[in-house]
């Protein structure tokens, strides 16, 4: 892989509405709600990039572009069929 390629495919991170939040808001412990992280996330402009940053490393806990653990489960299963 080329190292360029990866540091080009992170950019988004820098503008990501996240990064200006509390991070453990974006990773609930169980039984802890996502509302305030996903209310962020549908603020954010580069929310589609972190969404397809989620799915293609199969991200597994916390809220990536505005979908929470089940929806991401979800969304994973959608992209592989």
């Amino acid at each position: 892989m080329n190292p360029t390629a990866s540091i080009a495919h992170d950019t988004w991170r820098d503008d990501a509405l996240c990064r200006q939040t509390d991070p453990e808001a974006h990773f609930p412990e169980a039984g802890n709600s996502s509302r305030n992280a996903k209310k962020t996330c549908g603020a954010c402009e580069v929310r589609p990039e972190c969404l397809a940053y989620a799915l293609s490393t199969g991200q597994r806990y916390g809220v990536w572009g505005g979908l929470g653990q089940q929806e991401l489960r979800r969304a994973a299963r959608r992209t592989a069929a």
